[in-house]
């Protein structure tokens, strides 16, 4: 339990460096941009190409990937069905804030939890590779469908493989899968620039917290309140159910499927929000709460479940 706390500090710290820069005014949401950027290009990828050249390929493609992949699918209908009855007949609304109920946020908080909190950043892998390649495309297809041509087909295809924190991820797993032996001249630059990979992104998320408050009136309150909910409550619980009597992984598997399923909802989702002008209010406000509550969550299962 005292390597978790530490390990929570150390995120706790330097997520609280951003906020103070951005307090004090020595930077603003440019400079968090720049970050993010500097992280998403660059550093990154070269992180999760030398984790997982290294790692167990049977992970990325095993009970832990499928763990995922019907956890998220879980709280998605959940939502779907609560929502469309109560809420809103808004599809789009709908789309996001369910897919919200269930997208983790794998690269900002992710990393950092995966290697101080779980000890292994390799369990960031099937996420990504899930997240990447099937929701987000689906997500965006079925977007582009509710709101009429807003991206074509063959660009909603390959934005996946656009990406590069995918790409370097990809590259790694093939790498571990063939058994092929990175010469040291090649993995050393990778290796420090990887290093800067969690505290880019951490400075940037500290940053960006300084924003406007969460829960302002006529903003769907019941819809982020249910979002919020499945995420960081019923999500965590349903893949631990998952995990331990269904799939019965191993204690360390089950412990790591917990904590990447309490992850707070990814600023992805803010993002499409965003760029279909749909449910972006509620997007926000639920990346933002479910950040918030992650750090109890977690601390629990931590007590309940760490081998």
């Amino acid at each position: 339990m005292g390597g978790v706390l530490i390990g929570f500090a150390i995120i706790g710290f330097v997520i609280f460096v951003g906020w103070l820069l951005a307090r004090l005014g020595v930077v603003n949401q440019d400079g968090r941009l720049v970050l993010n950027k500097t992280s998403f290009f660059a550093a990154s990828p070269a992180l999760l190409f030398t984790v997982l050249a290294e790692a167990d390929v049977r992970l990325l493609f095993s009970g832990v990937l499928a763990v995922a992949a019907l956890g998220f699918l879980g709280v998605f209908v959940v939502y779907a069905v609560v929502a469309r009855i109560w809420f809103t007949k808004d599809p789009a609304r709908i789309a996001l804030a369910g897919t919200a109920s269930g997208y983790s946020n794998v690269n900002n908080i992710g990393l950092p939890v995966a290697i101080y909190v779980i000890g292994d950043a390799q369990f960031v892998g099937p996420m990504l590779l899930l997240q990447l390649l099937v929701l987000a495309p689906l997500l965006l297809a079925s977007l582009d469908i509710m709101t009429a041509g807003r991206a074509s087909l063959v660009g909603i295809l390959t934005q996946p493989f656009r990406n590069p924190m995918l790409i370097g991820g990809a590259l790694g797993a093939i790498v571990s899968a063939l058994d092929i032996q990175v010469p040291q001249p090649v993995l050393a630059p990778l290796e420090i620039l990887g290093g800067a990979a969690v505290p880019l992104m951490l400075l940037a998320f500290g940053i960006s917290l300084r924003g406007d408050r969460p829960l302002q009136p006529g903003t769907g309150r019941k819809e982020i309140a249910l979002a919020v909910a499945l995420k960081s409550l019923v999500l965590p619980a349903f893949v631990f159910v998952l995990a331990r009597f269904v799939f019965q992984l191993d204690d360390q598997l089950v412990y790591a499927c917990t904590i990447m399923g309490a992850l707070p909802t990814a600023q992805n989702i803010y993002q499409y929000a965003l760029r279909y002008d749909r449910a972006t209010v509620i997007s926000r406000d639920i990346v933002l709460l479910t950040t918030v509550l992650s750090l109890p969550v977690m601390l629990v299962i931590a007590a309940l479940l760490k081998p």
